[in-house]
């Protein structure tokens, strides 16, 4: 019965992966969420990075269904790998079902996107520490942008909703980014793909603001500068 436990959950990890990749089909008309989501329209929110960042999805995407191809091929039956399946299948469902809600709910949105953002944390440090390449890479890359756009949906509600200014929202919620991002590359310490990913959309947010919202462009580039050291030593232990 754990055998084909396992199997099973293999096979629902890598249909789930294609799923996730595919949802956007689905939902072609989401680009964003629309300023007039929010009581406070939000136009061009500091807290939120330059459209190019998202194209990271591609990466994410294809990475996913050819790490958990792998593991089904590969890794079946390995515990390590069954353990991160466990929450990673979570992750993925919760995403494959997120931009239906981000078309309909902000708020409904932003708690789906962080439990996204927990559940493929716990997969990250569950993640095998072989097979980097087709297990805690993808999956630190997916749950380094999750980092990032989780902190992003806060920051559109607290500018959205009125508790913060927009400048103010992209500072705390910037910040919060960095600081989730330090801790858990530090604490992980492998699997560089994971600051590679909060990286890119901290350099993407000073591309956004460089001009407009200086203060926060400055915070995101020191955060990605401080962010560099962890994911460098992390390329030491793969």
């Amino acid at each position: 019965m754990l055998t084909s436990n396992r199997s099973l959950m293999a096979i629902a990890c890598l249909l789930m992966a294609i799923a996730f990749a595919v949802s956007p089909y689905f939902v072609q008309s989401f680009s964003g969420f629309d300023p007039n989501q929010f009581p406070i329209p939000q136009d061009d929110p500091p807290v939120q990075p330059e459209g190019y960042a998202f194209a990271i999805w591609g990466l994410i995407y294809g990475w996913l269904i050819i790490g958990m191809g792998w593991g089904l091929w590969r890794a079946r039956e390995d515990a390590q790998w069954h353990d991160m399946r466990k929450p990673l299948v979570i992750s993925m469902a919760v995403g494959a079902v997120w931009l239906a809600v981000a078309v309909a709910s902000p708020i409904w949105a932003s708690v789906l996107i962080w439990v996204m953002l927990l559940s493929a944390l716990a997969a990250l440090f569950l993640a095998p520490v072989a097979n980097t390449t087709w297990a805690a890479w993808p999956v630190g890359l997916y749950a380094g942008w999750l980092s990032a756009a989780s902190c992003v949906s806060l920051g559109l509600l607290a500018a959205g909703y009125g508790y913060m200014s927009e400048t103010t929202a992209g500072i705390v919620f910037v910040a919060l980014a960095i600081v989730i991002g330090s801790f858990v590359q530090a604490a992980l310490g492998r699997a560089p793909t994971y600051g590679i990913a909060v990286i890119w959309a901290l350099v993407a947010v000073v591309v956004a603001n460089l001009e407009s919202t200086p203060i926060v462009a400055y915070i995101a580039g020191g955060g990605a500068l401080v962010m560099l050291v962890p994911t460098l030593q992390a390329f030491r232990k793969g």
